[in-house]
């Protein structure tokens, strides 16, 4: 018997929409649940005073600090590192046993669990280099650990450009780097930024690697060699060890508030970007 084929896309559209919606509900569920058991404890006193008696009482301020320096200053080292690799596969190279040997190495590191790069970033950074549990321990730790993303993406984003482009770019007498500069990159931008979005979105909420490297201690960091404790590593601590379930929905709740914001200005300016290279 021959089943009606405006039958099976019926079935088959049903199926995709409760798919997509069950997706998006999970997420819904998450940030309600969270936000209606830290709203209650949100206020400008909680964001702005540092925490007291090991975060049973007062703030974040200190985690949000530390949470801002680590991410900032990871993204500052791995996106140079990460779009330079992807440029110098995709546009300065030809595919041999040596960008082949690259690529496994950059896929095998994203398979790697944060843990182990806690564990390396421990034994390496903070013992034998000496840097102790320290902001510049986490920095190079998490920049290890988010670099494989940024690469793969980027490079995927500059193969996705038209050969055309190039072809056009060079028949103008373009240089290729200024062919890369002025026209590959300005056109890969949405990818390229798409993956420094979920490099932050990681490094915002690890935990493992940051208690291995950057420590866990409540005072402000005012060096790069002072540990540090991240939003993430707080709220797990809070959590874990039943401190203040209080406090580490409140804190849960900056998080997600904070990666919603980031989020945000990064597609608005993705969307300026397209918009102006269209």
């Amino acid at each position: 018997m021959r089943i009606n084929p405006q039958f099976i896309d019926k079935i088959v559209k049903i199926g995709l929409n409760f798919q997509a919606f069950f997706t998006v509900g999970i997420l819904v569920a998450i940030v309600a649940i969270i936000f209606f058991k830290g709203s209650p404890y949100l206020n400008m006193e909680f964001i702005f005073s540092s925490p007291e008696d090991m975060g049973r009482h007062g703030g974040i301020f200190s985690t949000i600090v530390g949470t801002i320096f680590l991410v900032l200053l990871s993204i500052f080292v791995a996106t140079p590192l990460g779009v330079g690799t992807a440029i110098f596969l995709t546009e300065y190279t030809k595919e041999s046993w040596f960008t082949k040997t690259i690529r496994f190495g950059v896929e095998s590191l994203a398979g790697i669990p944060s843990i182990l790069y806690g564990l390396f970033g421990f034994i390496f950074f903070v013992i034998k280099l000496g840097m102790g549990w320290s902001l510049m321990a986490g920095v190079l730790t998490i920049t290890i650990m988010i670099l494989p993303t940024i690469i793969r993406t980027s490079e995927e984003a500059i193969k996705s450009v038209p050969r055309n482009l190039r072809i056009v770019s060079y028949s103008l007498s373009a240089t290729k780097w200024e062919t890369v500069t002025k026209v590959v990159l300005p056109s890969a931008g949405p990818g390229i930024l798409t993956g420094i979005m979920l490099s932050v979105g990681r490094a915002v909420g690890e935990t493992a690697a940051v208690i291995f490297t950057m420590g866990s201690s409540l005072r402000l960091p005012t060096s790069l060699m002072d540990s540090g404790r991240t939003m993430a590593v707080h709220f797990y601590i809070l959590a874990r060890e039943g401190i203040s379930m209080e406090k580490a929905y409140a804190t849960a709740l900056v998080l997600v508030l904070s990666i919603l914001f980031i989020n945000i200005v990064a597609y608005y300016i993705m969307n300026k970007v397209t918009s102006k290279y269209s």
